[in-house]
């Protein structure tokens, strides 16, 4: 199956789990890709002309590199964004080369808006609250009303 750019993209393929092998979905795959870019998992992201992101990933649970073009998501994961494309290498040297032809073609066309871009990350996983460690509260925070709020420092102090 050829992709954009004359760039070869395989056809879904088999994936190892615990119960042996089992072919993955276009949907499956596409699914998985976000998620690591959006947990921040892409090596490198570009965006795009339009809303639309090229990344490079390497999925850490087949070691299969991929480079991810999509539009941005505005639909929480409902929905796979128009234009949302994927290439699959078996070593992370060739999904680099690839990514960077991309880019390049992309960037002699004009559509190249920023290199390592951030834009759009996290917006389709809205699940859960903010992640914060507990020496994260400040006096800024509206929600620590004064000194008598110490949790946590009883049980880093020495007796």
């Amino acid at each position: 199956m050829e992709g954009r750019h004359g760039v070869e993209r395989p056809t879904p393929r088999l994936i190892q789990n615990g119960n042996g092998m089992e072919e993955r979905s276009e949907e499956q795959v596409i699914s998985r890709l976000f998620d690591l870019e959006n947990s921040g998992q892409a090596a490198q992201r570009a965006e795009l002309t339009g809303e639309r992101f090229i990344s490079l990933i390497q999925d850490p649970a087949n070691g299969l590199g991929y480079v991810f073009q999509h539009g941005l998501d505005e639909t929480e994961g409902a929905e796979v964004p128009e234009g949302t494309e994927y290439w699959e290498y078996p070593t992370w040297d060739e999904a680099e080369r690839a990514y960077v032809q991309l880019l390049d073609e992309d960037r002699q066309a004009g559509d190249v808006v920023e290199t390592d871009s951030e834009e759009g990350l996290g917006d389709s996983d809205s699940d859960g609250a903010e992640v914060r460690d507990r020496y994260s509260a400040s006096d800024d925070d509206p929600l620590i009303e004064g000194d008598d709020d110490r949790v946590g420092e009883q049980t880093d102090q020495v007796s």
